[in-house]
C-alpha cells in the first residue's frame, strides 16, 4: 500500500510537470521553463503537505522555477536532428546529448529546490554565495570545454550548455562540502529522470513522424521530458531523509511572489505575444483582416496575467498567514490554469481543433485536480549509494543504447536529419 502511495504521487508529479512543459513548447527559453518548473515544484509541495515546507512555500518554487529555468538557455535543435538520422552512430550521439541536456534541465531545478529545502532546515551558505559559485563554475567550465579544447556538441548553435554543466558540478560541490546528501538525491533523480525523458522523447518523436499520424509529436517529446524530471523529482524528495516537520511562522515572501507573478509571465507575454506572430496564427485560423482580432489576443492575455498578479499579490500579502495548504492549492491550479489559458491564446486552439494536443493539457488538469486530495505523503528513506545510483545511470544510458539501434531501422532518411559523424553535418531535405 505504501508503495502504490508513493507512485501515485510520483504519477501526480509527473502529470503535472510533464503537461506544464508541454505547454511551455508554446513558449520556450528561460521564462517557459521557469514558469513549468514553477508548477512541478509546487505539485511535490502539495503532495508532501509539510507545515513548515508550506510556510516558504514561495521562496522553494521560485528556487525550482529558476533552476529548470537555466536549462532554458540551452539549444537542443540540432540534437534532435541527429536523432533522425539514418545510422547507429549519429541517432546515438544524439539521443546521448539529449541525456544530457535534459539531465541538466533537472539537476539544476531539482538541486535548487532541494537546496531551498535545505536552507529551510538549517543556516546555510546565502544565496548570494551559491549564485556566484555556480556562475563561476559554469564560467570556468565554458571557457576551457568550448573557448580551449573546442569540445562542441550543437555547432554552429550556441554551447550554452557546457554553461549549464559548469553550473551544475558547482551546485553538486556545495551539497558535498555541506553535506546536503538529500539535496543531492532530489538534483540527481530529477537529472536522471529529465535526461532520460529528453532522449526517450525524441524516439517517440521520430516514430510518431514516420507513423505519420497528424499529431505535434514535437510536443509528445516535451511532455515525456517533463513526466520523467517529475518523476524523478517526487521519487527524489520522497525518498531522502528530511529533518522532523517543526512549527514554523510563515513569512511573507514579496521578492519570491512578485517573481513568480509579475516578471516571469510578464516576460513570457513579452517574448511571445507578439503581433507578428498572432497575426501569422490566426490570419489562418479566421479569414479576416481586423487588426481588433489580434489585439484581443495580444492585449487580452497581458490583462490576463495582470488580473491574476493583482488578484494574488493582494491576497498573498496581505493575510496574516498566506502559506496554507489550501491557499497553495489554490495558487496552483489557478496559475496552471492561466498557464493553459494562455496557451490556447497563442496558438488559437480555443477556436480551432487544429491543436488535439491542448485539449490533453485540459485533461491531465482536471485528473490531477481530482487526484490530487486522495493522495496521502509517504516518505520512504532510502540510504545514499553511489553503486546504485551507478548502475541505475548504466541501465538507463544502455536503454538509449537500445532505442538508437532501433531508430534507424524504421525509416530511412527523414526531413530534418543531420549527420554530426561519417558525413558533413547537413539538412537532409529528403522525405
Amino acid at each position: 500500500m505504501k508503495i502504490k502511495s508513493m507512485y501515485l504521487n510520483m504519477l501526480l508529479v509527473g502529470m503535472s510537470l510533464g503537461t506544464a512543459w508541454a505547454i511551455r513548447g508554446q513558449f520556450g527559453h528561460e521564462h517557459g521553463a521557469a514558469f513549468a518548473g514553477a508548477l512541478g515544484s509546487l505539485s511535490v509541495l502539495l503532495l508532501v503537505n509539510r507545515k513548515d515546507w508550506l510556510a516558504q512555500a514561495f521562496t522553494i518554487t521560485l528556487a525550482g522555477a529558476l533552476g529548470w529555468g537555466l536549462g532554458g538557455m540551452m539549444s537542443y535543435g540540432m540534437v534532435v536532428g541527429y536523432g533522425r538520422a539514418d545510422d547507429w552512430g549519429n541517432v546515438l550521439y544524439g539521443l546521448t546529448m539529449l541525456f544530457v541536456i535534459g539531465g541538466l534541465y533537472g539537476f539544476l531545478g531539482g538541486g535548487l529546490f532541494g537546496l531551498a529545502i535545505s536552507k529551510g532546515e538549517k543556516d546555510l551558505l546565502g544565496w548570494p554565495q551559491v549564485i556566484i559559485e555556480m556562475v563561476v563554475g559554469g564560467a570556468i567550465l565554458y571557457f576551457f570545454l568550448i573557448e580551449q579544447f573546442g569540445w562542441y556538441m550543437t555547432p554552429p548553435r550556441s554551447e550554452v550548455w557546457a554553461i549549464c554543466l559548469g553550473m551544475a558540478l558547482a551546485l553538486a560541490w556545495i551539497f558535498l562540502r555541506l553535506k546536503l546528501h538529500s539535496a543531492l538525491r532530489v538534483a540527481a533523480f530529477a537529472g536522471l529522470g529529465g535526461g532520460f525523458g529528453f532522449a526517450f522523447g525524441n524516439f517517440l518523436q521520430v516514430l510518431g513522424r514516420v507513423s505519420e499520424i497528424d499529431f505535434n509529436f514535437w510536443n509528445v517529446m516535451e511532455y515525456s521530458l517533463g513526466f520523467f524530471g517529475g518523476l524523478g523529482l517526487a521519487y527524489g524528495t520522497l525518498t531522502s531523509e528530511w529533518a522532523a516537520e517543526k512549527e514554523t511562522e510563515p513569512k511573507k515572501q514579496a521578492f519570491p511572489i512578485f517573481m513568480l507573478l509579475l516578471i516571469i509571465p510578464f516576460v513570457m507575454w513579452q517574448q511571445n505575444f507578439e503581433w507578428e506572430r498572432i497575426q501569422e496564427t490566426y490570419v489562418k485560423l479566421i479569414p479576416t483582416d481586423d487588426p481588433n482580432v489580434y489585439a484581443w489576443v495580444q492585449w487580452g492575455s497581458l490583462g490576463l496575467i495582470a488580473c491574476a498578479a493583482i488578484y494574488w499579490i493582494r491576497r498573498l500579502l496581505s493575510q496574516l498567514q498566506p502559506n496554507t495548504y489550501a491557499t497553495t492549492w489554490t495558487f496552483f491550479f489557478s496559475m496552471w490554469g492561466l498557464y493553459i489559458i494562455l496557451s490556447y491564446l497563442i496558438t488559437g486552439a480555443f477556436i480551432s481543433g487544429y491543436r488535439p494536443e491542448q485539449y490533453l493539457y485540459a485533461v491531465n488538469f482536471v485528473l490531477v485536480f481530482t487526484m490530487l486530495s486522495k493522495a496521502s505523503p509517504t516518505f520512504n528513506p532510502e540510504k545514499i549509494s553511489f553503486g546504485n545510483w551507478g548502475k541505475r545511470f548504466l541501465l538507463v544510458l544502455l536503454f538509449i543504447g537500445l532505442l538508437a539501434f532501433i531508430l534507424p531501422q524504421s525509416h530511412g532518411e527523414l526531413k530534418g536529419a543531420r549527420k554530426r559523424f561519417g558525413e558533413v553535418a547537413v539538412d537532409t531535405l529528403k522525405k
